[in-house]
């Protein structure tokens, strides 16, 4: 299994696409966050905060995630190889484990240059230091969970197809529902008491809750259990071909 995780990550890394993602990422979120004059300007809110950064890094990983993932398994399919990798000695969870933690290897390399921006506004605050560290890392912790599910959802979305472009399509299109779908659900008051659960269903209200710097085990779990069933999910249309 580390073998092909390690391959991945060469294979992440040594394409366009796995540093352009990295590049992006950061370049959009640096741009918008100190030069851009809008209002996701750090320099023009007046106090020391990163909460910019939270609110316009899901939307940017919403497309950046599924162009990662969309090739782990629908690229296989295309050229054939996939059936050398499912006869190595390797489990489909091991397949599906190491596709999976490249892509979040991945997205922690790009999440990881943004502790200078961290830093900046610590220093920037006055008194130097004068920030809430609490939300700050909160937030952080949030959307590692929050990406590390986006990876989940386009790694399931390239194992069902051998096309790269319906891949991403497929992931963003989940990705996204799965995000803000069930909040614009809730916000249209429709089904009464049932609105706060149809609200918790998605991945807004705990990404959220977790950015107060508040760590609820039941944010955790969600999360954790979004990956396990897409990942769950995977392993099944792996295991579909002894069917």
């Amino acid at each position: 299994m580390y073998a092909l995780f390690r391959k991945e990550i060469s294979n992440f890394l040594s394409s366009l696409i796995g540093i352009m993602v990295v590049v992006v990422f950061l370049l959009i979120t640096g741009l918008f966050l100190w030069v851009f004059k809008s209002d996701f300007n750090i320099m023009t809110f007046g106090y020391a905060t990163l909460d910019s950064l939270f609110i316009l890094a899901p939307w940017v990983f919403l497309f950046l995630v599924p162009a990662v993932t969309m090739r782990s398994f629908a690229e296989e399919r295309r050229t054939g190889t996939i059936e050398m990798l499912l006869t190595k000695p390797l489990s489909d969870w091991q397949i599906v484990g190491a596709k999976y933690l490249a892509g979040v290897a991945l997205v922690i390399l790009a999440l990881i240059p943004t502790f200078i921006y961290y830093i900046s506004v610590s220093r920037l605050a006055v008194p130097v230091g004068n920030i809430d560290h609490g939300g700050i890392w909160g937030s952080y912790i949030g959307l590692f969970f929050l990406s590390a599910t986006f990876v989940s959802i386009g790694v399931f979305c390239s194992s069902v197809t051998n096309n790269q472009i319906l891949a991403f399509i497929l992931s963003v299109f989940l990705c996204g529902f799965l995000y803000i779908g069930f909040e614009f659900i809730y916000s249209m008051a429709l089904f009464g008491k049932v609105d706060l659960f149809i609200q918790q269903l998605g991945m807004s209200a705990h990404y959220s809750s977790m950015s107060r710097g508040v760590i609820d085990t039941r944010d955790l779990i969600y999360f954790l259990s979004v990956i396990v069933l897409f990942l769950s999910m995977t392993k099944i249309t792996l295991s579909s071909r002894k069917w």
